[in-house]
């Protein structure tokens, strides 16, 4: 046989003790069962090998029958039954890993031990509950509950705790002392101990020896699954409870409720703190609008903005979610275990923290837009001052020694030549100063719109416009008492050349022309449409169509300065230089006018620059504008659709509740499409783009509207979870949850989810309650139209309806708001229609444990509850001060009531 020799160290190796213990453990375990049949295994890994004893032992101990088995004697009738094993194994909810039929089949030691393991925990151990546990740890509590009086007893594990013998003998013990002289065991005589409890449980408890007490202790660690296997023979055998235990478990439940409750207040407390504290942090924060001077610092500001909308305030968010469904659930509890509501601190009440985020998105609204308007602004500023810095450099260039030149007094000693060529010299001068007007204009100009944007060196820029104006009107007042000198001589004037006069006036426009274009062509732009840009580039190319003109303007102008010169040659004329009456010289023209053809080029491929850029931003609007004009009417249909659900409510509460979840999951599924909205919205940010035609949806919208559903999903879910808590609590019926639903619903014309006073007394009456001329029946009708509550009142009797209906809606609506919810109304039902714990019933639990005394003692307590919900009475409980009080007495009665709001602890 391979079992023997597996268990003698044949070829498939030598095993360790706990896995010999094992294979004898599961052995017994399954002939436990099998002689309920009429037959039983030799050899655990090949007695299963057809699995036909496998489907028997399956059978008996799940009570059900499974597919007929096949009686052939070939390999694949063996795998095809113990397939219809695992397949049953499978549907009872167990994972098989690694497990297959073949490995049974092939007679695979250690796969048909793991298969064994499996069906005990399944069947065996898997049910076992002890104090709201499950399985092993369950397990574990009731043994350590039932051996916790044994001296030298000591269980926490499935191994070595059992090693001595005497935690199995305490069990028997405990349950059936007549059979084993507990106090004659001895902690040095494990074997003894071992055996004892053996034969015992095998002769009166029907608990075959599953274990060799020389194989326990001979091994360091005895087995774990094979103790447990044993141990949960011991519990299913005395799984009868007593009514000592089941008064117990009752105060347990109700203390660790009491616990619980206690510890989600300390909990909502706590997060509520946290959660104002951050809060009153931010909002300061957001409400500081003093600008910066420079666009680099409030983009960094807007970069922390936006740090805070996607980083900070999402898991706040989250959290305020979190907590307002937290204090429902709490109420809820309070409210199904009869005690009373919650009232937190002073200032950390749900509408004090509604309050604070209110004020903390009134702050937050705006604030963005602010930061834009701002960074537009400085981006304005910038341009505006380098623009004046452009335009003052070139002025006070042009101005530079004019000051001096009108002031020299060359005129008193010139002769009568010199005095005309100087008067038209100083009429080719006024021509050029007019023409410098405009330029001081909107020097002026700037300055004024700088210090009306608030720009922050407006100091500088003031003491320089204001210094360059009062040199223009010096200029004027200068260039004013030349001329008025120079005209007490004009009788001295006599001839002028006319060529030279005529090329200082075609001159001087010229060339303030070519400056103006050299100016405008290096003038710096900023555009934020195309149609800005495109506009920029039709003006220059009207510009570049006048350069023809300009050029034969110039020829001519040249042409004058030739004629002069030619004329002063042929006639001998000595010229004294150059040109008496204007600086402006050929080679000047000629210069300017070949920096004016360099710069048309450089112009042209700078405006194709910012049409290529702005055609990039104008994609990145109708990107964005093309998922956002989905991703927002998504959102708007699902924020629809969750309310049409809320209302209609079709199926049980369970299928309402996997239905909302399953919706819940669709909608975070969702997330990646408002990712990827985000990306594309970062992008356009980045590009400093403020504005887009293509879309009514902001980001901003986007973002609040996803915030908005995904709370609304949340409380919804949270409501219906309630309403299985109050349905389970208080055991209405699905038929009863839907009654409710349905009557509510049909009051509630605007589906709003709320009940008004009349419409909550016309479902009242729908429901069989009579609030109406001053009477009232306050129970259903039953199905034959009369009171089915039989301390209902007659149907006639005169108990104030009104009243009543006033009390029931004090009730329902305690903070007096006119609207009664669907869950306040769900609560006055259940407490109409079913019954839960009350104070009596501990009080008659407390009692039991007592020996029906009227007090109970810290011992009796300690004995009967676990260590610390036994120190939670003592701890609270009152001493006892009835005529039969003993030293130590405790007043359980009192400590019962306080439990439900009747007194105080």
């Amino acid at each position: 046989k391979r079992w023997q020799d597996f268990r003698r160290g044949g070829d498939l190796g030598r095993p360790t003790p706990a896995v010999c213990s094992t294979g004898i453990t599961f052995t017994a375990w399954c002939n436990s069962h099998l002689r309920k049949a009429g037959t039983q295994i030799e050899n655990i890994d090949e007695d299963f090998r057809d699995g036909l004893k496998l489907m028997l032992l399956l059978e008996v101990i799940s009570g059900e029958r499974l597919p007929k088995p096949e009686r052939g004697k070939m390999r694949v009738h063996k795998i095809n039954n113990v397939n219809k094993a695992l397949d049953f194994i499978a549907s009872k909810g167990v994972k098989l890993v690694s497990i297959g039929a073949e490995e049974i089949v092939d007679g695979n030691a250690k796969m048909t031990l793991g298969m064994i393991w499996t069906i005990i925990l399944r069947f065996a151990i898997q049910d076992i509950s002890v104090e709201e546990t499950s399985a092993k740890e369950g397990l574990l509590l009731w043994c350590q509950r039932k051996t916790a009086p044994y001296k030298n007893v000591n269980v926490q594990n499935f191994h070595i705790s059992w090693k001595d013998g005497l935690a199995f003998n305490a069990l028997i013990h405990r349950h059936r002392p007549e059979l084993i002289e507990y106090d004659k065991l001895r902690k040095d005589d494990p074997v003894t101990n071992l055996n004892n409890a053996f034969e015992v449980a095998e002769k009166y408890l029907d608990i075959p020896k599953m274990l060799d007490a020389e194989d326990i202790v001979g091994t360091l660690r005895p087995d774990e699954k094979a103790i447990m296997t044993y141990v949960s023979c011991f519990y299913h055998a005395f799984s009868g409870a007593q009514k000592a235990e089941t008064a117990a478990n009752r105060i347990c439940k109700v203390l660790a409720v009491n616990q619980e409750n206690e510890h989600l207040m300390e909990d909502y407390e706590r997060l509520a703190s946290d959660l104002l504290e951050w809060i009153r942090r931010t909002i300061p924060w957001l409400e500081d609008r003093v600008p910066q001077k420079t666009i680099q610092e409030m983009q960094q500001k807007l970069e922390d903005f936006r740090d805070y909308r996607r980083v900070h305030k999402p898991p706040k968010v989250q959290e305020k979610c979190q907590l307002e469904i937290n204090f429902n659930t709490l109420q809820t509890k309070l409210r199904l275990s009869n005690r009373p509501a919650f009232m937190p601190s002073e200032g950390r009440m749900v509408s004090d923290i509604n309050n604070g985020w209110q004020h903390l998105e009134q702050a937050e609204k705006g604030y963005e837009e602010w930061l834009l308007n701002e960074i537009r602004r400085l981006e304005r500023l910038d341009h505006l001052a380098e623009k004046f810095r452009q335009k003052a450099s070139i002025h006070e260039a042009w101005t530079d020694g004019k000051e001096a030149m009108l002031k020299h007094r060359d005129y008193e000693t010139a002769t009568l030549s010199d005095i005309k060529a100087l008067i038209r010299k100083h009429e080719a001068f006024e021509s050029d100063l007019a023409a410098h007007q405009d330029r001081v204009e909107q020097i002026a100009a700037i300055a004024q719109e700088l210090n009306e944007l608030d720009y922050y060196d407006s100091h500088n820029v003031n003491t320089r416009c204001q210094k360059i104006c009062d040199q223009w009107d010096a200029l004027g007042s200068l260039t004013q008492s030349r001329r008025e000198a120079l005209e007490k001589t004009e009788k001295q004037l006599e001839t002028i050349d006319q060529l030279h006069l005529e090329y200082a006036k075609r001159a001087a426009p010229f060339n303030n022309w070519m400056e103006s274009a050299m100016e405008d062509l290096q003038d710096m732009f900023i555009v934020h449409t195309i149609e800005e840009i495109e506009g920029l580039i039709s003006a220059h190319d009207q510009f570049k169509s006048t350069l023809p003109d300009a050029d034969r303007e110039r020829e001519a102008i040249l042409a004058i300065h030739k004629e002069a010169q030619r004329i002063a040659e042929s006639n001998h004329i000595k010229l004294s230089g150059s040109n008496p009456y204007t600086t402006v010289t050929p080679q000047i023209i000629n210069s300017k006018w070949e920096k004016v053809q360099q710069l048309v080029p450089k112009r042209d491929h700078a405006l194709l620059e910012e049409q290529s850029k702005q055609q990039s931003n104008e994609h990145l609007r109708r990107q964005f504008a093309s998922q956002a004009n989905i991703v927002g009417p998504w959102i708007q249909t699902k924020m629809e659709e969750i309310g049409r659900i809320s209302i209609e409510m079709n199926g049980t509460l369970e299928d309402q509740l996997n239905h909302l979840k399953r919706y819940e999951r669709s909608i975070v599924d969702y997330k990646p499409n408002l990712d990827l909205l985000e990306q594309q919205h970062q992008l356009i940010q980045e590009a400093l783009i403020f504005d887009n035609k293509h879309t009514n949806y902001t980001m901003e919208h986007i973002r609040v509207g996803w915030e908005q559903l995904l709370t609304t999903i949340a409380r919804t879910i949270n409501e219906v979870e309630n309403q299985i808590l109050t349905r389970d609590a208080k055991g209405i019926s699905q038929e009863q949850m839907q009654e409710f639903r349905a009557s509510f619903n049909h009051f509630d014309k605007d589906h709003g989810g709320a009940l008004g006073p009349e419409e909550f007394k016309a479902c009242l009456i729908s429901l069989g309650y009579d609030v109406e001329n001053d009477r009232q029946v306050r129970a259903p009708l039953g199905p034959s139209g009369l009171c089915s509550n039989a301390a209902c009142p007659p149907p006639h009797s005169p108990l104030q309806g009104d009243a009543e209906f006033n009390r029931i809606m004090s009730v329902v609506d305690p903070n007096h708001s006119g609207l009664v919810t669907f869950q306040a109304f769900i609560d006055f039902m259940s407490r109409e229609t079913t019954d839960t714990d009350t104070a009596d019933q501990v009080i008659a639990s407390f009692k039991v444990l007592a020996g029906d005394k009227n007090f109970i003692t810290a011992e009796e307590l300690r004995r009967e509850l676990p260590p610390d919900q036994a120190e939670y009475c003592i701890a609270r409980m009152a001493p006892y001060q009835g005529p039969d009080a003993v030293p130590g007495a405790l007043d359980y009665k009192s400590f019962s009531t306080a439990l439900y709001g009747e007194s105080d602890l």
